[in-house]
């Protein structure tokens, strides 16, 4: 029995121990453009094909002498994309004979509702009336009530259309009473044109997200002028899922009449189905879901259930020469071995499932001699991916999302490769441990004859006289 534990034993170590590119039965290569001392892969659509794991525990990557390499699998960051909307001002020069925009007394007209109509500077008994009156600032509304305000982080300046170059700096003062200003920027504004009429342009007023009614720009050097339009800007942020991938399924038998069943590499979980239909028109209602094993509670119950993921009415009309589908749905992400599309009643159109996921990303540490291989497929492979502490210490997640991307080269598949000499070699062991267990078998059998035999032959001594 020692023997027997000792080549179960050697089988198991064997088969855990060895951990190579020629294990697995796909690899691809990598490369990267520069020599960096951390990359990141975005994992191809072949990964998640022939990976044996749900959890991608069959993923490695190997350096050219064939040594793992540390990595880490990462979701994929949701990538932020800046915009703005704009909102056109309506702007109100301030004539004055003089005396700073902040010490004028101002004469203003309102609606109701906050909305300026006119504002002017009250005469003061003490200006020279021989001197004209000159731009001493702008106020501008940007004619939102309070609920209604957005978030200004800019303004916007056009020159008038006769004016090619201009020089200032300007100053930002807001308010939402006329009353009381807060300053909350300065810029230098500049049109500057060069000799081959080629225009240098700063024409905005960066400051910190805010809101605010009204605005007051006044001149701390250069000209006074009036601008044929003043835009302020309001930053909008949009979350958007990288580009994913998708997948094409063609449907069998169910296990009811009115299922079609879709099998699903183990390592997919989408994160969005769909039907696609070949007919021109088609309309077909149904639900989306799995099938879950569970333990029947009478005899003769089937030992499983369907779960619904999705309810819905799918179809693909084409009217007009234009073809309206049904689109992709959001399904919360499960790893399933088979999808399952049931109908209310049994239908002559098999549509085929369209999937989408989000691929992860392999963050890795280049410290092996390359060329590098991106390698999955093994049944029963542990896991070998480190926490993203072990393989990038340090980096901050946006330095994260700004590593290097190594591309990846063509899949090869390894038919007839050190993955199934492996496999021989395994089963080779199976077969010399059947013999060894088939030896001992003789040998205890031997040993319990010999034991009948020697049982016989006391027993025989026993019985017989003794000799006179």
């Amino acid at each position: 029995m020692k023997y027997l534990l000792i080549a179960a034993s050697l089988v198991s170590t064997l088969a855990a121990a060895s951990d190579a590119p020629q294990d697995y039965t796909h690899v691809m290569p990598l490369t990267a453009a520069t020599k960096q001392g951390v990359l990141q892969v975005k994992l191809p659509r072949e990964v998640y094909l022939h990976s044996r794991s749900a959890m991608l525990d069959d993923v490695r990557v190997f350096d050219a002498d064939g040594i793992a390499l540390p990595f880490a699998l990462r979701s994929p960051p949701i990538e932020a994309q800046l915009s703005h909307q704009d909102f056109p001002l309506a702007v109100f020069p301030l004539m004055s004979r003089g005396g700073p925009a902040s010490q004028l007394d101002l004469d203003v007209n309102a609606s109701t509702d906050g909305r300026l109509l006119s504002v002017k500077v009250k005469p003061d008994a003490g200006e020279d009336p021989t001197h004209p009156p000159r731009l001493s600032a702008l106020i501008m509304d940007l004619g939102k009530a309070a609920a209604e305000r957005p978030q200004i982080s800019a303004l916007r300046f056009a020159l008038p259309p006769d004016q090619k170059e201009y020089s200032a700096q300007v100053w930002l003062e807001v308010s939402s009473d006329m009353k009381r200003w807060e300053t909350i920027g300065a810029a230098e504004l500049n049109w500057l044109v060069n000799r081959d009429a080629q225009t240098l342009v700063n024409d905005r007023l960066d400051f910190a997200p805010r809101a605010f009614r009204y605005a007051r720009l006044s001149w701390r050097t250069g000209t006074p002028l009036q601008f044929a339009a003043i835009t302020a800007e309001q930053p909008v942020r949009t979350d958007s899922a990288p580009a994913g991938e998708q997948l094409l399924l063609t449907p069998a038998a169910g296990k009811q009449p009115e299922d079609l069943v879709y099998t699903v590499p183990v390592g997919i979980a989408p994160n969005k189905v769909g039907l696609q239909f070949s007919e021109a028109n088609a309309v077909l209602a149904g639900q989306i879901g799995v099938y879950r094993d569970v333990p029947p509670r009478h005899v003769g119950q089937p030992g499983w259930r369907f779960d619904p993921l999705l309810n819905s009415t799918f179809y693909r009309i084409t009217q007009g020469e234009q073809a309206r589908s049904s689109g992709d749905f959001d399904v919360a992400p499960v790893h399933a071995p088979q999808w399952v599309l049931r109908t209310a009643k049994t239908s002559a159109i098999k549509p085929q499932l369209r999937l989408n996921w989000q691929p992860g990303t392999v963050v890795l540490l280049g410290n092996g001699k390359g060329p590098y291989l991106l390698a999955v497929g093994r049944e029963r492979a542990t896991p070998a991916a480190s926490s993203i502490e072990q393989v990038a210490p340090g980096f901050s997640e946006a330095e994260l999302q700004k590593l290097e991307f190594a591309s990846v080269g063509p899949v090869q598949q390894q038919a007839g490769s050190g993955a199934r000499d492996r496999e021989a070699e395994l089963e080779a062991l199976t077969s010399a441990q059947r013999r060894l267990i088939v030896l001992w078998a003789v040998l205890l059998l031997g040993v319990a004859g010999l034991g009948f035999m020697v049982w016989r032959l006391i027993r025989s001594s026993r019985s017989s006289p003794p000799a006179s």
